[in-house]
């Protein structure tokens, strides 16, 4: 089975490079099957990841919370499971 892990986090205004540059920075010890990084407007920093799981198995390794100063609230983080591509 197949989970893709979604982190997503607004920076502090004018502060959207520095929080891009933390978020590649940060790599969990497993390495995923595949990891993308995207901006949006508004200093939005968007990481997927996806990562090959079986039944009862703990899970991937999440992307921390960045540093207080960076970001204006709390990281937004969500887990999907594929059901294939159509």
């Amino acid at each position: 089975m197949t989970v893709t892990l979604m982190w997503e986090a607004r920076a502090v205004p004018g502060r959207g490079d520095e929080l891009l540059e933390w978020a590649r920075a940060q790599r969990p010890a497993a390495r995923p099957l595949r990891r993308e990084t995207f901006t949006a407007p508004q200093d939005r920093v968007l990481v997927l990841t996806w990562w090959e799981t079986s039944p009862g198995f703990p899970g991937p390794e999440e992307l921390p919370e960045p540093p207080a100063e960076l970001v204006t609230r709390p990281v937004h983080r969500w887990r999907f499971t594929s059901h294939g591509v159509d």
